[in-house]
């Protein structure tokens, strides 16, 4: 491909030179021989530094968003005003378009996008329809499972995960979409035809300021980044902000959902150890479903996944086979069973709404055997400190025992993240421990449950590291937990099972 084909629908200011490219690379490391370098500023470091470096491992072509870079010789360039707008164009052209190419459903908001997004791939394949997903747990492309560095990856990997899609026979995509990727516009360009939306809570007010300025973040999926709105919108009417967004006329089809109201609402719920049972009401009649997975916050995603599968056509028997069967969602309520007596569990809960959710749907799980529970948590450093103490208190609120310990403390020093934490959970009056070593942590935990208790290990779900100031080592709740268990003389150990509490 030609570096103008490349350029192709692009916004450039200048352009000089017209190599044959083999390759596109952001990152300087990884350019070979032939390919485009583009050079743009990012969150911690600006990709024109390193040009010249491109260029001597083999760039052959330079697109830059630097006004103060100049034209090597040799080396086909171009300026553009911004540098992913410009990746995700070229990226598309160079894998010759494979978003457009596929029906991609995008999901976000603060909680749900995994669960929900998993459910819906289930929906789409029981449909029998072959589809990829790319999310906070992993990626589903071509039937193979890969490791997910970022919930929403840079344009470039997009490009290559549907390339790869639609080479296996994928029509379909379902994504989360962050909103750190649809305000650094990661998904520039994505024609997503059904978006949905979860619910809005606090977070990631490190990077947005304000709960406005996060809002109007997840509202570029609804209005379309680089392309006209998707045709079909799905939106939790029982949330202030989903409410809110529901006021646009922006859609072919609007369609909204919630537990008493919407146009895809619950009847007879039915939630217990084994699962959940309910109606779901929709417009063309209603769906008895069964699902594995627990709790009151599940019957939100399966009503979600519902409605954007009926955005996509799906028949309402597959609605039902697909909800039944997607039994585990890693990290998500995920029990470990060494057949201790007493529930562990494995949960991603980030935030005090999540952190109240949790231990709501725990609290019903153990109240007819009088059993606690016990919850574990931390808060991640270098991140939004505000929301800490409101964390501290909704642990407090919801649990008979809480140990506060690290999650992923990264530069700052984790006895000052705890600290933080200690006002809104001394508020609750309810008894606690800290200890910042998380392995120590979750052996305290588990050291005060006993027959009958929950303990709830929080925070990092799926996640296989722990970050500190000295980098990133690995770190597994599920495989920790399971192995102090071990060590307390439990065995052997069952597989984790997600969403699932046996009784």
């Amino acid at each position: 491909m030609t570096f103008l084909h490349l350029l192709d629908g692009a916004e450039v200011l200048l352009q000089s030179g017209n190599a044959e490219i083999s390759g596109v690379e952001y990152d300087s490391r990884r350019v070979k021989p032939g390919d485009c370098f583009v050079a743009m500023r990012g969150e911690s470091t600006n990709g024109n530094r390193y040009i010249d470096a491109a260029i001597g491992q083999g760039a052959v072509a330079v697109v830059t968003d630097s006004d103060e870079e100049k034209p090597r010789c040799g080396v086909a360039w171009a300026q553009v005003p911004h540098g992913r707008r410009a990746l995700a164009r070229i990226s598309a052209n160079f894998y010759r378009r494979p978003a457009e190419k596929l029906q991609i459903t995008g999901i976000t908001g603060t909680n749900g996008k995994t669960t929900t997004s998993f459910l819906i791939e289930s929906i789409l394949q029981a449909a029998g329809r072959k589809c990829a997903l790319v999310g906070t747990v992993e990626y589903h492309v071509a039937g193979e499972v890969l490791p997910a560095p970022h919930t929403t990856p840079e344009s470039l990997e997009l490009a290559q995960l549907f390339s790869s899609a639609l080479g296996a026979g994928a029509t379909e995509a379902v994504m989360e979409v962050s909103s750190h990727a649809l305000e650094q516009q990661r998904v520039f360009g994505i024609p997503f035809d059904v978006a949905v939306f979860t619910n809005l809570t606090r977070d990631h007010l490190d990077y947005h300021q304000t709960m406005e300025r996060y809002f109007d973040s997840k509202c570029i999926l609804f209005h379309g980044c680089g392309t006209e709105p998707p045709r079909v919108a799905v939106l939790n009417i029982e949330d202030e902000y989903g409410a809110k967004l529901a006021g646009s006329r922006k859609w072919e089809l609007r369609i909204t959902y919630g537990i008493a109201a919407g146009d895809f609402h619950a009847e007879k719920i039915d939630s217990g150890r084994n699962g959940t049972r309910f109606d779901v009401v929709m417009p063309e009649g209603t769906i008895p479903i069964w699902s594995p997975l627990v709790g009151r916050v599940n019957v939100y995603n399966i009503l979600a996944a519902a409605a954007a599968a009926y955005g996509r056509e799906c028949s309402m028997e597959a609605v039902e086979k697909g909800v039944a069967g997607l039994a585990s969602v890693p990290g998500r309520f995920e029990r470990v069973d060494c057949g201790q007596g007493f529930y562990a569990v494995v949960d991603y809960a980030h935030t005090d709404d999540a952190l109240r959710n949790l231990t709501a749907l725990a609290r019903a799980l153990v109240s007819k055997n009088h059993g606690r529970v016990i919850t574990l948590f931390g808060c991640g450093g270098d991140r939004d400190r505000s929301k800490r103490p409101l964390m501290g208190e909704a642990a407090g609120r919801g649990s008979d025992f809480v140990v506060v310990t690290s999650d992923n403390p990264r530069s700052e020093d984790p006895l000052a993240i705890i600290n933080d934490v200690l006002p809104g959970l001394q508020r609750t009056g309810t008894r606690y421990t800290m200890e910042p070593d998380r392995l120590k942590a979750i052996a305290l935990a588990i050291d005060e449950a006993r027959p009958g208790d929950i303990v709830l290990i929080a925070g990092k779900g799926h996640e296989k590291t722990q970050i500190t100031r000295e980098g990133a080592a690995p770190f597994d709740d599920a495989e920790v937990t399971r192995e102090v268990l071990r060590s307390l003389g439990y065995e052997p150990c069952a597989p984790a099972v997600a969403g699932k509490v046996a009784g």
